[in-house]
């Protein structure tokens, strides 16, 4: 694991099949150490956050199911 260094704030960087990741974690902790939870938990329910981790399974998910994600987005009280 790496770090690096944003605006002063240490954030962790996997590496995994020469893709680098970043931890949201790291970035939520910045905002409000004692609440990353509730942080995570409204960035990802946004739907333009859901669509977008749809698409990126998509892309980068072979065995990613377009159908069991729908459900998944109706779940969340978005479907189109």
């Amino acid at each position: 694991m790496a770090k690096m260094t944003v605006k002063g704030l240490q954030i962790t960087v996997y590496s995994q099949n020469e893709e680098d990741y970043i931890c949201i974690t790291d970035i939520a902790r910045h905002k409000n150490a004692d609440r990353t939870d509730d942080l995570i938990r409204n960035w990802i329910r946004n739907r333009n956050t859901i669509e977008f981790l749809g698409i990126w399974e998509l892309l980068n998910n072979p065995n990613f199911k377009p159908v069991e994600f729908d459900g998944f987005r109706k779940q969340a009280g978005w479907f189109k």
